[in-house]
């Protein structure tokens, strides 16, 4: 497996509406005793370690392809990269950025194996690095997310990881269960609300979840909270009518925070592959998209799903998901993720 094998030197419009009632707007817990941090390239060096063997389905599967195809190789041709093509795709990475990096391959004319792999290692991080920078934070009041993505992609659990790390990080958070319509959903979030110390709005079952995302927002002024996180409800992208609601929740925030919400955040699963694609062109061209958590990275073998986001579309991938426990939703960065891929088991 020599191509894996790392080099040394790399590195509702409720104008007025009351706030819930005191038992059904959740308290705001103290957040759990913190341990120590760990110093900062101990920190970044365990979540390296996570990473590499979290993708070890993606890896592995890029190993054995390209030790298929350039085993014996001494020399770099057409044939050899019209079959590293064929294992982008199948990763993927989608026909057209396979083609368009093999274009780039070809132009780059390596003469052996090391100087192809150098090439498509520069490639990919390339792409991986040139999105947009994550929506700044609030300058005044409450930080608003809404987070969006259709049913079964991990929406629930990437809130409560991103509660639990703004508490570890010493700031207040209030989640809105704005997905009214499941009630499963809302006592999902009430158990991470509780675990993160963060504060949960929710009302009855069937309520408007556009007067939810508001008061959660009024109670967020009251309380001079840091974060405020709306969680909404699993819409199909094909479906108009349900993303027009979705549109209704976006709106109210914004009538009581003009500027908010400040990040709209989609939610998408690793697994999906090229349907999450389509995925994210709908919420975009729906909601103005600011960013990207992909999930479930660690149990897909099409790891190359990553690539085919960040060559579709100009926002940013700010979140990658390698597991269950609350470290496992990492912030992605483009570089770790390509050593990862590439590096030797």
């Amino acid at each position: 497996m020599g191509w894996f094998k790392r080099k040394k030197d790399a590195p509702p419009e409720t104008t007025g509406a009351p706030l819930p009632a005191p038992e059904t707007a959740g308290v705001i817990s103290p957040p759990p005793e913190e341990a120590a941090a760990p110093p900062e390239p101990e920190r970044r060096g365990r979540y390296f370690s996570r990473l590499k063997e979290r993708l070890a389905k993606t890896r592995q599967s890029f190993a054995e392809g390209f030790g298929r195809i350039l085993s014996g190789k001494k020399m770099i041709d057409a044939a050899v990269l019209e079959q590293i093509e064929e294992l982008l795709i199948t990763a993927d990475v989608g026909v057209q950025t396979a083609t368009e990096l093999i274009e780039r391959l070809t132009a780059a004319k390596a003469a052996d194996v090391e100087a192809l792999q150098d090439a498509l290692r520069a490639e990919i991080l390339g792409i991986l690095s040139r999105h947009a920078s994550p929506a700044p934070a609030a300058a005044t009041g409450p930080h608003v997310i809404m987070v969006v993505g259709v049913n079964g992609v991990g929406k629930t659990t990437t809130i409560g990881k991103l509660a639990a790390r703004f508490t570890g990080e010493g700031r207040s958070v209030l989640i809105a269960a704005a997905d009214t319509f499941r009630a499963a959903a809302v006592d999902q979030l009430a158990i991470w609300a509780e675990r993160a110390g963060a504060g949960l709005i929710r009302h009855k079952d069937g309520s408007d979840p556009a007067a939810v995302a508001y008061d959660a927002v009024e109670a967020a002024l009251t309380r001079k909270t840091d974060v405020v996180i709306v969680d909404t409800a699993g819409r199909l992208h094909t479906k108009v009518n349900l993303m027009e609601e979705i549109k209704k929740v976006k709106r109210s925030i914004g009538k009581r925070l003009p500027e908010a919400p400040h990040e709209v955040l989609l939610v998408l699963d690793a697994t999906t592959g090229q349907n999450a694609v389509a995925q994210a062109q709908m919420f975009h061209q729906t909601l103005g998209v600011t960013g990207i958590a992909l999930t479930k990275l660690d149990g897909t073998a099409k790891g190359g799903i990553v690539i085919a986001i960040c060559q579709a579309f100009d926002i940013p991938l700010q979140y990658i998901g390698i597991g269950e426990s609350i470290e496992d939703l990492q912030d992605f960065d483009p570089a770790h993720f390509v050593e990862a891929l590439f590096s030797a088991a």
